[in-house]
């Protein structure tokens, strides 16, 4: 039996730039993020099935007998990635509740990068974060013609609090944002997340975005890549402040990549988030739903959880480690 943990992810500037369209093509020569793993997991249990079917544990129950007949997308094409067809069980379960829409912490992504490790496993092999982050973008991108980014497969796979710089030439580079464990955790101190309580399809948002990365990049994704660069100076002086006036900033552009990335709701929430103290803040992933992401001083905390009574509050740290094998036997 093999058991993975894999975590899931709050990405906080650059997201757009991770995509090939825009890095491959970029002025600068690359795209960059800026983004953490969360204490927050998905486990995948592997385990030898007995009669030699094939059976998946989800949401859904599938028992079939081969790996091509299995309905889950995700965990079909891994199977098929590795070359396991038959005798093979797995049971999928997670922190928060998962569903086949979007909720923007990369629950699809630590879906693809936790199966391919536990299977990698199974078989005996041990793989690097950067082999599991570049078979699970070929799996989501490739193989089920996802139109995302990369940097959600990366983020879970290595773990951690990073900056990702995606280059032309196709490498990337992973670079820890700060090593001062006293300045991560104050840095969270002053960040809070809210569940708007609606998941959202993405795949709409980002078929938008992509379809318009050109006529954007130089007023929307380039200003992004600014974004990231500042934003790491801020932290290295110690200039927290900056993270929350720099989120407000790039939301403002973050909601010019699609029609579907705020709504009515959203922008209510933000609002009252701000008129009670909020600097700034985002909805993680494509938006439209899913978490919203702001960041309050201390002392202003309890005013903006006021006023969003009405949404749930997620406690949560920062996880140093990406995904990897828990269980082994």
């Amino acid at each position: 039996m093999i058991i993975s943990r894999t975590p899931l992810r709050a990405s906080f500037f650059g997201g757009g730039t991770d995509f090939e369209a825009y890095f491959k093509n970029s002025v600068f020569g690359y795209g960059t993020v800026i983004s953490t793993a969360l204490d927050m997991h998905v486990y995948i249990t592997v385990n030898k099935r007995w009669d030699g079917r094939v059976r998946v544990v989800y949401s859904g129950n599938e028992l079939v007998d081969t790996a091509e007949e299995v309905k889950h997308n995700i965990i079909r094409e891994a199977l098929l990635m590795t070359g396991i067809h038959t005798g093979i069980e797995i049971v999928y379960m997670a922190d928060l509740p998962m569903t086949n829409l979007g909720v923007g912490l990369a629950s699809s992504s630590a879906l693809a990068v936790g199966t391919l490790n536990a299977l990698h496993a199974y078989k005996g092999e041990r793989v690097t974060p950067e082999i599991l982050a570049r078979e699970a973008c070929d799996l989501e991108i490739n193989h089920l013609g996802q139109q995302i980014g990369i940097q959600d497969q990366y983020a879970v796979a290595y773990g951690g609090f990073h900056r990702y710089i995606f280059r032309a030439n196709g490498t990337v580079d992973v670079l820890p944002v700060t090593e001062d464990e006293k300045l991560r955790n104050e840095l969270v101190s002053h960040l809070m997340l809210f569940y708007t309580g609606k998941a959202r399809d993405s795949r709409p948002i980002f078929q938008e975005q992509k379809e318009t990365t050109a006529h954007k990049k130089e007023y929307v994704l380039d200003p992004l890549v600014l974004a990231v660069e500042e934003a790491q100076n801020a932290l290295k002086n110690h200039d927290l402040d900056s993270w929350g006036y720099l989120l407000r900033k790039t939301w403002e552009l973050k909601k010019q990549f699609a029609s579907g990335v705020s709504n009515p709701e959203i922008d209510d929430m933000y609002n009252r988030a701000v008129a009670s103290g909020a600097l700034g803040g985002k909805i993680l992933g494509a938006g439209g739903g899913g978490f919203l992401l702001v960041y309050v001083r201390p002392e202003d905390q309890n005013a903006v959880r006021a006023a969003l009574s009405d949404y749930k509050e997620v406690a949560f740290r920062m996880d140093p480690e990406g995904s990897r094998i828990i269980y082994a036997k």
